[in-house]
């Protein structure tokens, strides 16, 4: 009864927020069948590699809206789960309902694990427990444990109730560790043999298996204490006489990772190593799983979109499914910081209210300096966070690399004090007017350069985000000196 009470109360709240033609559903019809014809006419048009084109959305909104549950599965089968993730993310959430509860037991654990945390958490809810159940028993148990960490608790509890006992052990175990560790990371199934074994030891035992991974690369070998010693990539061992001893074709990559070590340096010893996999250990060094290169990927990747979004100051984890609180939430402190920051601009400038007024130009030439200044700055910045991200900015090249990025400032500040200073004194007939703006020009793009390299190794420094906190610090630094050497130059050569 409850159930039906909690469906009840969410068709309720979706019906506050769908389509004004949603409640009609020979409107909404019309507007699918249309919207079929409409992307027949456009089919012409170049589509982009690997994206799902519109006639095929119009058509399964359509077999949604007729209820055709045979047409949206005929639809959706030839699609992989990642792109049936995609149509889920990109619909609203009337007809992403709609698909989910028609789609029903074909929605299998491969498509939830696609879907974005917001968007998954979502649909999670809406799907029945019996069909959740058959979904998530389809998935390795690092699919499941990335499914379980960012539910609520009763969410995890129908899932690991969906399980096998050993099926659950091993699940249960992996969240015991540390939140983005290598632990976390990790698929419990594994194959390893001990390290005496010759290739056809091996490749028997494999074939007697009926539990092997779904996808595997390395046969590791381990010592009677379960401690891995090596592994062999499968194409050699397939490729080698069965007589051969495994100890005699392993790899000379190999190395194992500590469960709880950060995500992110097993994503950069898989980028730096290039590993397909590696065992992980606990600490008595025993084998507990493995890692593949698919999984350290998408931590790279999320990686690199993290430090994207601090830079622009709109929160690590913003997309384009978030409500519209959620994203005031992650954009309003960063723009705060940055009204602070406008401000103690404006005090500099404030400072010098008397020489502006007596040259109205200085006004109009202002923004210039800041602007040049901001955007020296950030190319500067940009390039540092991303070398110190992929560890290739050290304290053996630190002191080379911010004298190249203060060349380079001085440089195109040289360049560009030349077209201000041309143009300063043709625009306002003043040549001192241009020798103060092309004078500036040399010392702000200078400053830029300095400060979008030093900033971000000092913060790095004392431990502090580089990516985070440096846009805010590099854009007051170049404000501040702009402002302070324009005017200031301008009140000593003008006046």
């Amino acid at each position: 009864m409850s159930d039906r009470k909690d469906d009840q109360t969410r068709e309720d709240d979706l019906s506050r927020t769908r389509p004004e033609t949603a409640a009609d559903p020979e409107a909404r019809a019309a507007q699918a069948t249309e919207a079929a014809h409409d992307a027949e006419d456009d089919e012409a048009e170049d589509t982009p590699a690997y994206h799902i084109d519109r006639k095929t959305i119009a058509a399964i909104l359509y077999a949604v809206e007729t209820g055709d549950r045979e047409s949206l599965t005929e639809l959706m089968e030839p699609l992989h789960a990642a792109d049936i993730a995609d149509i889920l993310e990109q619909v609203n959430a009337y007809d992403r309902r709609r698909i989910v509860l028609l789609y029903d037991r074909e929605l299998d654990g491969e498509i939830l694990s696609e879907l974005e945390e917001s968007i998954r958490e979502e649909v999670i809810r809406l799907m029945k427990p019996e069909v959740l159940a058959d979904a998530v028993r389809e998935l390795d148990s690092d699919d499941v444990v990335d499914l379980l960490e960012y539910l609520e608790e009763p969410q995890q509890e129908a899932i690991l109730d969906a399980l096998d006992d050993s099926d659950r052990v091993a699940v249960e175990q992996a969240l015991t560790y540390p939140e983005e560790s290598a632990g976390r990371l990790m698929q419990r199934e594994v194959v390893a043999v001990p390290e005496f074994w010759s290739v056809g030891e091996a490749i028997d035992y494999m074939r007697e298996r009926d539990d092997l991974p779904d996808q595997f690369y390395h046969v590791i070998l381990v010592d009677p204490r379960m401690k891995p010693v090596a592994h062999v990539q499968l194409g050699r061992l397939m490729a080698a006489p069965r007589a051969s001893k495994l100890a005699e074709i392993t790899e000379p990559s190999f190395r194992t990772i500590p469960a709880d070590q950060d995500e992110g340096e097993v994503a950069y010893a898989f980028n730096q190593y290039h590993l397909i996999s590696a065992p992980v250990v606990d600490e008595d060094e025993r084998l507990v799983g493995v890692i593949t290169i698919d999984d350290a990927m998408i931590v790279l990747d999320e990686e690199h979109e993290e430090d994207i979004l601090r830079l622009a100051g709109v929160g690590e984890e913003s997309s384009l499914n978030d409500r519209v609180f959620q994203t005031l939430k992650q954009r309003f402190p960063w723009l705060a910081v940055n009204l602070a920051t406008a401000i103690i601009a404006s005090l500099v400038i404030s400072l010098f209210e008397g020489t502006i007024a007596q040259f109205v130009a200085l006004a109009v030439l202002m923004p210039i300096v800041a602007s040049m200044g901001g955007n020296a700055g950030t190319q500067s910045l940009t390039v540092a966070v991303r070398a110190i991200a992929t560890r290739d900015l050290t304290g053996s090249n630190v002191w080379r690399v911010i004298r190249r990025e203060a060349l380079v400032g001085l440089m195109n500040g040289l360049a560009f004090a030349v077209v201000m200073g041309i143009i300063g004194m043709v625009w306002f007939g003043e040549p001192k007017l241009g020798l103060v703006i092309a004078l500036a020009m040399v010392i702000n793009l200078l400053v830029a350069g300095l400060a979008g390299t030093v900033v971000p190794v000092v913060l790095e420094k004392f431990k502090v985000d580089p990516a985070l906190a440096s846009g805010t610090f590099v854009t007051t630094v170049t404000d501040v000196v702009g402002f302070f050497a324009f005017l200031g130059l301008a009140g000593i050569i003008l006046l």
